[in-house]
């Protein structure tokens, strides 16, 4: 069947493989970014043990990771963590669940066009000493990213790659020299992850700003529709995402702290956090690596912003195909077979919310950045605790339960979870960088659009709306075995 032929409401099949949406996490997680944007802030918060708390986040969700891709086996739905709490949890739960969903994603999507902005303004500035307005960068970036968004997820994805790669080699090298070098100045050492500079009561907001950095981890189920044998690519794609992304922010974390001496690395980040990393891999590698990372730095935030819009893009497609967000959403271009209804719809709403930041005349990073990304974060670490959930739910009578992959390590990874949302509650001022008033609503918006998603469920109901979020839209045909006793499995399809 050609691809216009195919129905209006689903993706473009196979259009996507395991790297593919590697791309895409690894991009969402900006290691480069976030590198150079939070690293000074983990050191200046919390002292040495930088590296190991990424360590412990990666342990934490890599536990989460076990059960969440034993699921996407069986649930190749475009709607993420609505799906997986609706055939989890229940259709109430995937309500709640999708009402969140949106928020969250569109706080993170936000804050990071924010930042583009501050960092374009930036580059304009250094190398062309041109004063350019940050929401000139940030109309720009996001003009672009539309386009892509509305076209074939396989253009997006050659574009990440390329971004990607650039990113990792010049963080290998920063890695490589700082270890060698800096350990022949400094000596190498581990006292990083000795306990007593790790469990300390400074660590709260630092492990916070390691869980943020893996958010965008989880859309690797978000891509099962357009993905290339689905019920392999997305468990394998998810391993790899986050094995990639924890070794990538522990090692230059472990680096940078090498290359400035545990003793002095945290005073360094308090003496000068906006040219923290740039300071030490001038020292070490040279003016000219330098150079390429403030331009690559601009690059990986687009990178995070296209990859963003993209996930964004299918939730709201699958939310409008599932009919609980208007049914428009749920159509897909008869060419490029895009979600371009919910793509175009998320650049109005994006256009629209940071039109009116840039007519308050808002700072780009202290408010434009920190404060939709703080609720952002806060929001996706809940959906990813329901995501944990819903694997032990929709395991519970399954034939292919185990005692590891369907309850303890969902279990364990939950818990560690739920542990960073109770800290995001408490600190939620250091995170959001805002006031005491502020930061006691802010939080509340999460639990607020979670009734909004259930109040809309009841509506559709009394409107006599089917809402199945979690309906596959292609299920598992009966002559392809997925292990286990097939009719039970199946049953379990269409329950």
């Amino acid at each position: 069947m050609s691809d216009s032929s195919q129905p209006h409401n689903q993706l473009k099949k196979s259009s996507i493989g395991v790297w593919g949406i590697v791309f895409f996490v690894v991009a969402a997680a900006a290691p480069l970014g976030a590198t150079t944007g939070g690293g000074a802030m983990v050191f200046l918060m919390g002292g040495p043990g930088g590296p190991a708390w990424y360590l412990i986040a990666s342990i934490v969700l890599l536990l989460f990771a076990v059960g969440f891709a034993t699921m996407s086996r069986y649930v190749t739905n475009a709607g993420g963590f609505a799906a997986l709490a609706s055939r989890g949890l229940g259709r109430r739960v995937g309500h709640a669940m999708g009402g969140l969903a949106p928020i969250a994603y569109i706080g993170m999507l936000l804050g990071v066009f924010g930042q583009f902005g501050a960092f374009g303004t930036d580059l304009f500035d250094r190398f062309f000493d041109v004063a350019v307005p940050w929401q000139v960068c940030t109309l720009a970036a996001l003009l672009v990213v539309a386009f892509l968004g509305y076209r074939a997820i396989d253009l997006s994805a050659k574009i990440l790659g390329v971004l990607m790669i650039l990113e990792v080699l010049i963080l290998l090298i920063f890695d490589f020299v700082l270890i060698f070098k800096g350990g022949g100045q400094h000596g190498l050492s581990l006292s990083a992850f000795n306990p007593s500079n790790v469990f300390t009561t400074q660590m709260a907001v630092p492990l916070l700003f390691a869980f943020g950095c893996f958010i965008g981890f989880e859309s690797t189920t978000i891509y099962g529709e357009e993905a290339k044998d689905p019920r392999r690519t997305v468990a394998r794609a998810t391993y790899v995402a986050i094995v990639l992304i924890g070794v990538f922010y522990t090692l230059t974390m472990w680096a940078i702290g090498v290359g400035y001496g545990a003793a002095n690395v945290q005073q360094a980040a308090v003496d000068d956090p906006v040219n923290f990393v740039f300071n030490v891999n001038t020292l070490f590698v040279g003016q000219w690596a330098t150079d390429a990372m403030q331009v690559l730095v601009l690059t990986s935030l687009f990178a995070v912003c296209l990859s963003f819009h993209n996930a964004l893009g299918r939730y709201l497609f699958s939310l409008g195909r599932g009919r609980f967000l208007p049914r428009v959403l749920g159509q897909t271009h008869p060419k490029h077979k895009s979600p371009h209804v919910a793509s175009l719809t998320l650049s109005v709403i994006t256009i629209v919310v940071l039109g009116a930041f840039m007519i308050a005349g808002s700072d780009p990073m202290m408010v434009v950045y920190l404060l939709p990304i703080s609720v952002g974060t806060l929001g996706v670490l809940v959906l990813q605790a329901f995501g944990a959930a819903s694997v032990i739910g929709f395991f519970r009578h399954h034939p292919e339960r185990n005692w590891w992959k369907t309850l303890v390590a969902p279990l364990l990874g939950g818990l560690g979870l739920l542990g960073a949302i109770v800290l995001a509650f408490i600190y939620f001022d250091q995170l959001a960088g805002t006031s005491a008033t502020v930061s006691r609503v802010l939080p509340w918006i999460v639990p607020v659009v979670m009734i909004g998603g259930l109040i809309l469920g009841f509506v559709r109901d009394r409107q006599g709306i089917k809402t199945d979020l979690g309906e596959d839209p292609e299920p598992v045909p009966v002559s392809q075995p997925v292990g286990g006793t097939l009719g039970v499995v199946r049953e379990e399809f269409d329950r």
